[in-house]
């Protein structure tokens, strides 16, 4: 039986979790993923974690942080003049914006805290700097 390896196609069904076994994601219920191994798609920690598997093999694997989507950076938090916000934006705290930087692609940033002058928003990704459990099942692997 062939096993996944680098510049396979695979198809695979997973869940997510914390380290506390919160979900934060599953194709449980929905179609399984499929991708490429080796192409960056994914995160490094879970291609890995493919390679080697079978069709209809399941595991369990622990990705550390800098495997998945890297360490938490207080470089990636800043603070914005509340006028520099459209006024029309109604801001909360968890609120999900997008910036943009001249001569760059828009930014994804979540609104941390709301003060009177100011806004602190958040680029690091949710899961930054959280090791990530995955149940991983190889479906299909395909060259």
């Amino acid at each position: 039986m062939e096993q996944a390896k680098q510049g396979s196609n695979v198809k695979v069904h997973y869940t997510g979790k914390l380290e506390d076994n919160t979900v934060f994601d599953s194709s449980e219920n929905r179609e399984p993923i499929e991708f490429k191994v080796g192409e960056g798609k994914i995160i490094p920690g879970f291609e890995g974690a493919v390679e080697g598997m079978s069709p209809g093999e399941s595991k369990t694997e622990k990705i550390p942080s800098d495997q998945a989507y890297g360490p938490y950076r207080e470089e990636m938090v800043m603070q914005v003049d509340r006028q520099q916000i459209p006024s029309d934006i109604d801001l909360q705290v968890g609120q999900q914006l997008q910036i943009r930087q001249e001569g760059k692609d828009p930014m994804p940033v979540i609104v941390t805290d709301v003060a009177d002058q100011t806004v602190t928003l958040d680029a690091n990704h949710p899961l930054a700097g959280q090791d990530l459990f995955f149940d991983i099942q190889l479906l299909e692997v395909t060259e």
